[in-house]
Parts: C-alpha cells; sequence; structure tokens
C-alpha cells in the first residue's frame, strides 16, 4: 500500500499538496492516516528474519520510522530540493542534532553572530563541554569568516534571513568557501522557507528549519527537520534514533496538513509583509523599518537575487523609548503579543522585553536589542485591517 509515485515536477503549490506521498493510501483514504502505535508487530520468525536482514523494508519501533512522519519528511525534501529529510520534536532539536552528530572533540565550528539566540548558547556554551571550539563571526564578514577557518573547522553555521534585522547572506558566496576549505555549510532557513529560498540550489549543504513556524503555519505544532543530500541525513538521522528526538504520528500529521495550504499561505504572507513594511517606512512614528524587501535594506539586492518572496516578518524602531513602544503595542488590536512567527495570526513583539529583558540596557544594546525596536510576524489577515490597525496605535501614542 506503500506504492510511491514519482517526484512531482509540478509547480510549488502542487508540490506541497501531493509531493511525498502515494497515490493509493491505507483504507484508500484521500489523507495520510496518523498511524497512532509505539511498536509493530511480525506475523511469524521469518518475517523478522527478512526486516533484519534487510529483505524488507518496513517499520520495527516508533522511536526509528511511522508512516506519517516518513510522508512529512518526504514532502519536506521535494519543497526543498534536497535528496532527504529527517524530523526531529522541535527546530532547536534539529540543530543541535546536526551539530552533536557531525562533531566530535577537536573540531572546530564557525557560527554567525546573528543567529537566533538559543543556537549561539548551544554553540558558545555547550560544545566546548565537549572539546569543540566554536568561533562567533559577524553577520556578513566574509573576509572575517574566510580568516576564522581553520584546519579543524568542521561546519560554518550562519541564518538566512536573520532574526531580528532580516539580515540576507550571500548563499553562494557562503557555499564556494565552505567547498574550497572542505568545511560543511549549514543555513537555518526558517524566516525564508523553501517557498522564498532553497540554499541547496546555491550550494550549500544543509538547511535547518523550525517547522513550528511557515512550514506548520497554524501555532499549532512544536517540529524541526534537516534536509540535505541523503548520506549526511542519514548519519543525523542514526543519531537521532539514538538519542530519540523524534517528532510523534499527530504532530506529522498536522505539519503534512498545514503543507497542504502552504504556498498560498507564503503568498499571503509575502504581500502582507511588503505592504506593511511599506507603510511603516513611510510613517513619521517610524524611525526605521528592516524588511529585504524594501530598496533601503543594506541587503535587497542580495535578497533579490537569492529570494523569490521576503516573508512575513517586518522589524522596525518605534520614534520613542521603550515604554513608547510598548504602549504602540498594547493599543493594537488584531496581533497577539507572543513569541514565535510564521502562523496565519499575527504576532508583536518587543524582543527587549520577550527575550532579553533580564539583561542590562547597555548590554542587551550591545548585541544590537534596542529598547524601541518591534517584531511584527505578519499573519494572513486582510491587509488593510492590519495597516488601520497600525495606524490607530501609532496615531494613539502621538
Amino acid at each position: 500500500m506503500d506504492e510511491r509515485h514519482d517526484k512531482l515536477k509540478g509547480g510549488f503549490s502542487t508540490r506541497s499538496v501531493h509531493g511525498g506521498e502515494s497515490r493509493r493510501k491505507p483504507s484508500h483514504s484521500i489523507t495520510n492516516p496518523i498511524v497512532q502505535t509505539a511498536t509493530y508487530v511480525f506475523s511469524d520468525t521469518d518475517e523478522l528474519i527478512d526486516f533484519v536482514t534487510g529483505k524488507t523494508d518496513r517499520e520495527e519501533y516508533g522511536r526509528y520510522g511511522n508512516p506519517t512522519k516518513t510522508v512529512a519528511e518526504r514532502k519536506l525534501a521535494e519543497l526543498e530540493g534536497g535528496e532527504d529529510a529527517a524530523l526531529f520534536s522541535s527546530g532547536m532539536n534539529a540543530f543541535t542534532s546536526v551539530l552533536l552528530a557531525m562533531l566530535s572533540s577537536g573540531a572546530h565550528v564557525i557560527i554567525m553572530d546573528e543567529c537566533y539566540r538559543r543556537s549561539r548558547q548551544f554553540c558558545l556554551q555547550a560544545l566546548p563541554r565537549y572539546g569543540i571550539d566554536v568561533s562567533l563571526v559577524k553577520t556578513g564578514d566574509y573576509e572575517a569568516l574566510e580568516a576564522a577557518i581553520t584546519d579543524r573547522t568542521r561546519i560554518i553555521v550562519s541564518e538566512s534571513p536573520t532574526n531580528p534585522y532580516l539580515n540576507v547572506i550571500d548563499l553562494e558566496r557562503i557555499a564556494v568557501l565552505g567547498r574550497t576549505h572542505g568545511v560543511k555549510t549549514l543555513i537555518d532557513g526558517t524566516f525564508a522557507t523553501p517557498f522564498n529560498q532553497r540554499p541547496l540550489e546555491f550550494g550549500i549543504d544543509l538547511v535547518v528549519h523550525s517547522a513550528t513556524k511557515y512550514l506548520g503555519g497554524h501555532n499549532d505544532l512544536l517540529a524541526g527537520v534537516v534536509i540535505g543530500n541523503a548520506g549526511l541525513v542519514a548519519a543525523i538521522r542514526e543519531f537521532r534514533d539514538v538519542t530519540g528526538g523524534i517528532v510523534d504520528p499527530h504532530g506529522a500529521y498536522l505539519l503534512i496538513r498545514g503543507l497542504k495550504t502552504f504556498a498560498l499561505r507564503m503568498e499571503q504572507h509575502n504581500r502582507n509583509g511588503l505592504a506593511i513594511a511599506s507603510f511603516l517606512e513611510a510613517h513619521p512614528r517610524i524611525r526605521r523599518v528592516y524588511y529585504p524587501g524594501l530598496a533601503s535594506h543594506p541587503h535587497h539586492e542580495i535578497a533579490r537575487r537569492q529570494m523569490t518572496g521576503f516573508g512575513g516578518v517586518v522589524s522596525f524602531e518605534i520614534d520613542g523609548d521603550m515604554q513608547t513602544a510598548s504602549r504602540f503595542i498594547d493599543r493594537l488590536r488584531i496581533p497577539f503579543i507572543g513569541p514565535s512567527l510564521g502562523g496565519v495570526e499575527s504576532l508583536i513583539e518587543q524582543p527587549a522585553i520577550m527575550s532579553f529583558y533580564e539583561m542590562e540596557p547597555e548590554d542587551r544594546l550591545a548585541i544590537g536589542i534596542k529598547d524601541e525596536l518591534v517584531r511584527f510576524s505578519v499573519g494572513i489577515e486582510n491587509v488593510d485591517d492590519l495597516i488601520d490597525d497600525l495606524d490607530q496605535a501609532l496615531k494613539g501614542i502621538s
């Protein structure tokens, strides 16, 4: 019953709906069922021996495989253009598993300074405990990046676009550096998604996503994924099977369901993001807007070259202080105050409070987090309603 059709050659929405799926499914259903089991049984000893000797390909135990999860992995690999994908229980679990699977004592890692703060924390605080050296390099400083490479460097890590300033990395340049020096490259593509940018096409070795965000799209699941060539992903999957950071069957089902409308949602996120960024840039109460789709963004030309759309996250600075930004956020009627991004509902936050409130103001500023900075994860609501809401909130703080 697991007869797969060949990989689809159609458009992105067609692949979002049908990619990775069999034409014929159990019980003749149109949707992939949730195979809610922890273990799988064998009819007799001969069937078990056929499995352990590799004559048959089937599941044995839930930590090693699940048919629902496998469909989600195949679909994500097709959308990203990779040979294989491995799902994890969260984006951070995917990220940490890649590094732990690929590194050993004495290795060296380079990570860009605008990567997600928990990613930086893992690299700078956890990896050295295992004898792994880490260099932090300014995002976009390619000369410093190349200078940091040593004969022990095993992987270069970055995000594109970055959080919260949405800086865009020159993927081809990173890939060339990696190949030239025999170093693997890893890009966190959560903000871009494979709808807007596919790093593997530029020569990057591995892509990781927090599937909790745009891929799931409904703020109702936790999952992560790593995508790349079959050999690398197989080694990382084997590490996952040992450490146990798997996604549950229901979470995999929700991810498949979310991906069915992925292309449609991303079109709306892209439209809304650009419209709101343009509105905010022209508003007298906004000091600066960070959005790669705007000509004012320092990496606009790189973004135009690499990306087909610019996503739904818009960061901006209110003309005022922390309290001014807080009053603005509290006046909004549509967005919810909360972390995360990429869901159908709009979310808004002040990074200085949401993620860095425990730090002293000068320490926050030293890592680029201003008190008046706002990050708006634009949902798929009617864009006129969102702009009207932003406008009334900005007028209310005048």
